[in-house]
């Protein structure tokens, strides 16, 4: 059969209905590897423990951190890009703002990672932080630090003046660790610069604590993915460093900050051994493991076919001009699963990683799809 052959099915009828008419489908219902976040996922009981979690921190904005705990492949990345959409969707309509930050890969120095959060508040939020705090000038007590405090103050004495947003400007650039300029001196009251992780992590435990009891914020949403990368890019003072800060951000802001943590279980080891006192503020984990035997992994595939066909039948709701075929059937499930289960023990390994097994069934889809059309 010619090229030309094999694509005049797709030319008459598009790939979408030529799926639909022969197995029930639009498209392959499994993942690529390279597909981080489908839209459609497995839920998982890990799914209620950190929902759990996260309503307990809105109700109470009592701060937590989270270790989403887990080999590589098992879905830590797609679990932690879920639950930042989740988030997001859920808190949109809330009257109070919250800050929800997703970092893929972190940088070399938590105070990037604060600088980010700080700007993800920005000149908006200050500005509703002043009218509030020049309603009730004793929420400035609620900071910690002796210079955030005198800026504050100072932004409350210009509020309505020519200088407002001046002043403005001068304290986003000073959170921000910009150079400390005559400006900033007289105009803000500040002396010194935020150039090291210690104060960044001060000036934004300051600025999030007193916008919580303020109420002009809910509260930070801050996920780390893949954390294990510091060890594998960073010299072992800089890691050590780096947990530091991430200790510090944790013991600083016990109150609005939710934190979910993305690690495989030997660097979580590595990075208590190397911090031991880390360890004991991350004792709130939640573990995503590998499938373990067929039964999983057929019930996992069965969630997206099901997925699959209910979206094809809920684009053509009126037609009967399909066949209602798995497009795999139960064995080709199971005989992909024990193949892989075979192969796991090369690489001394206690499962099935789900990302390894998707796409195995995505490759054994695609195949079976260009044979029938």
């Amino acid at each position: 059969m010619t090229l030309s052959q094999k694509l005049q099915p797709l030319k008459e009828n598009g790939r979408a209905l030529t799926l639909f008419r022969r197995f029930g489908i639009l498209e392959n219902p499994f993942p690529a590897a390279n597909q981080l976040f489908p839209n459609d996922r497995f839920r998982l009981g890990a799914d209620d423990k950190v929902e759990n979690y996260i309503r307990d921190f809105v109700d109470n904005q009592r701060s937590r951190a989270i270790v989403i705990n887990g080999t590589q492949g098992v879905g830590k990345t797609n679990f932690m890009r879920y639950f930042e959409s989740e988030i997001q969707s859920a808190l949109r309509s809330f009257p109070k703002i919250y800050i929800i930050k997703y970092v893929a890969d972190p940088e070399a120095s938590f105070s990037g990672t604060s600088r980010k959060v700080l700007d993800e508040l920005g000149n908006s939020h200050l500005s509703s932080l002043i009218n509030m705090l020049c309603k009730d000038t004793k929420l400035i007590d609620f900071a910690n630090g002796y210079h955030m405090k005198i800026a504050l103050g100072r932004l409350c004495k210009f509020h309505g003046s020519e200088y407002e947003h001046n002043v403005q400007q001068l304290f986003m650039e000073w959170v921000r660790g910009s150079r400390i300029l005559k400006r900033h001196r007289s105009l803000l009251g500040v002396q010194f610069r935020l150039d090291t992780v210690e104060s960044t992590t001060a000036a934004l435990r300051d600025l999030v604590h007193v916008s919580v009891k303020a109420g002009v914020l809910g509260g930070v949403f801050l996920l780390l993915d893949e954390l294990e990368k510091q060890d594998g890019t960073l010299g072992p003072t800089a890691v050590v460093r780096y947990l530091s800060a991430l200790r510090a951000i944790i013991d600083a802001l016990n109150f609005g900050l939710f934190l979910m943590i993305a690690i495989t279980p030997d660097a979580l080891i590595r990075y208590s051994v190397a911090l031991p006192a880390l360890r004991g503020r991350l004792g709130n984990q939640v573990e995503l493991a590998p499938l373990k035997c067929s039964a999983e992994a057929v019930k996992l595939a069965s969630f997206y076919l099901s997925v699959a066909k209910a979206k094809a039948r809920a684009k053509f709701p009126d037609s009967s001009d399909f066949n209602d075929d798995d497009i795999l059937e139960n064995d080709a499930l199971e005989d992909c699963f024990e193949r892989l289960w075979d192969r796991r023990v090369i690489r001394a390994e206690d499962g099935v990683r789900q990302r390894e097994y998707l796409h195995e069934l995505y490759e054994l889809c695609e195949s079976r799809i260009q044979e029938s059309i």
